[in-house]
């Protein structure tokens, strides 16, 4: 294990982890290129709902992988298989029931965020058309998730790469040629997770070592395995809560200074999206390495993936940082043609700059909590980071406005990453004071 194989590994994941903010992305610089900066008020709220809706339950991703990397390195593919089949059926029941409170949702999104009429109505539009791809997209959670811990990683990356492919070549079908504006883009989007999930449905049927039809079903809802997935899903819920509390907050603060500053503030956090997934794939990496770890009851294979998660949490992060100053200015352009959107938004992107060196050992070092399946962690430094975001927004936006809200999003990053790193001495004792035990407790 050194700096070749954890970066063989890294890159491609790197590449696929970034193709998923990209969806919101290309809806954002397709919309962005029309006159009205309405448009792309109206995709950044849509968007909101949206991460807030995955990305509460984007743990069917993270512990799904943690889970299967595990049964991976203990080389055990009924686990491997359960570990796939238990969130799946999760995925479904949660997104079949998103569609079902459709109304009362959008009702309760778009009356917290209260964006100005225009832009109500074309987020409405939007939201109407991509909630029928909630179920699609939360199953191909399960299937990205099941296959990175399996370490199928060139069929994950494949799998997004289609799909934001597709994503693109719709989005400025729909918009530029039909000119079905932000419903071209939500529906480019709908059909693009249809196709992805096809895809991750083909290729897992033929990726599973035996058939689903002998699979006993008192495996699938054995309740001690049951507990142990829910536990470390809960907690992960309850991060992603409170990273979407935070998003929530800032999108509804950026909305109340008007449609030009809520532009511009969807623009650069596009680009913040961008810059927390490709951190992301050094996570994924991580969690892939430390699932092994744990699974084949390897100490130093663990020691060395926590040296290289936070080497590579330093040089990922400088390297971002000094992209964005050299080219911030033409990343903004690529989102929006509007000038006075533009303007704002590069008034406000030093913050941008920031952010890589405050949230890179958040990020990062998350993965080996993941891999671990020690969620509890994560939970409690993202509770802590929530409430010094609160009491810095208290304190900053009522002098600063904008600048206040973006301080007070550099203060919840540092937060994630200090209090989360603060865990790890805790986590080594747990995990190796003593033998890690067999593979059936790893389960049980």
């Amino acid at each position: 294990m050194n700096h070749r194989s954890y970066l063989m590994l890294a890159i491609p994941l790197i590449i696929s982890t970034i193709t998923t903010p990209l969806l919101g992305a290309v809806d954002t610089a397709v919309v962005g290129q029309l006159p009205d900066p309405a448009y792309i008020g109206a995709v950044a709220v849509g968007t909101i709902i949206f991460n807030t809706m995955y990305w509460l339950f984007g743990f069917l991703r993270v512990s799904t992988s943690g889970f299967a990397a595990q049964a991976y390195g203990a080389n055990d593919d009924m686990q491997g298989v359960l570990a796939l089949t238990r969130p799946f059926v999760v995925a479904i029941v949660v997104g079949v029931a998103f569609i079902l409170l459709q109304w009362p949702i959008e009702h309760l999104f778009l009356t917290l965020i209260s964006p100005e009429s225009d832009v109500r109505a074309l987020a409405s539009d939007y939201f109407s058309i991509r909630i029928w791809g909630v179920p699609f997209a939360l199953m191909n959670y399960v299937i990205l998730g099941w296959l990175m811990g399996m370490s199928r990683i060139k069929i994950s990356l494949m799998i997004q790469v289609s799909m934001n492919l597709m994503n693109i070549a719709l989005s400025l079908l729909f918009v530029n040629i039909f000119s079905w504006a932000v419903a071209g883009v939500a529906v480019a989007t709908l059909l693009s997770e249809i196709m992805a999930f096809i895809i991750g449905l083909i290729v897992i049927w033929k990726a599973v070592p035996f058939t689903f039809k002998r699979l006993p079903l008192k495996a699938i809802v054995d309740p001690a395995s049951f507990k142990k997935m829910m536990s470390v899903n809960r907690d992960l819920f309850i991060r992603t809560l409170c990273l979407l509390t935070m998003f929530n907050i800032f999108t509804a603060k950026g909305a109340s200074f008007g449609t030009e500053v809520l532009a511009a503030n969807a623009v650069l956090i596009q680009i913040h999206y961008l810059m927390a997934y490709f951190f992301d794939g050094f996570a994924n990496a991580s969690s892939i390495f430390v699932g092994k770890a744990i699974g084949a009851n390897d100490k130093q294979l663990y020691k060395k993936t926590l040296s290289l998660s936070c080497q590579w949490a330093i040089f990922s992060s400088c390297f971002i940082a000094g992209i964005y100053v050299l080219f911030g200015h033409n990343m903004i352009m690529l989102f929006t043609s509007i000038p006075s959107v533009i303007v704002l938004a590069n008034a406000y992107g030093i913050w941008i700059t920031l952010f890589p060196i405050s949230a890179s050992f958040g990020i990062i070092i998350y993965g080996v909590f993941t891999g671990a399946t020690e969620a509890a962690p994560i939970r409690n430094s993202m509770i802590l980071a929530l409430v010094a975001y609160l009491i810095a927004l208290f304190i900053a936006v009522p002098s600063f406005q904008n600048h206040g809200l973006w301080f007070s999003f550099i203060v919840f990053s540092i937060g994630r990453s200090v209090f989360l790193v603060m865990y790890i001495p805790r986590l080594n004792r747990k995990l190796f004071s003593v033998q890690v035990q067999n593979t059936q407790t790893l389960y049980s």
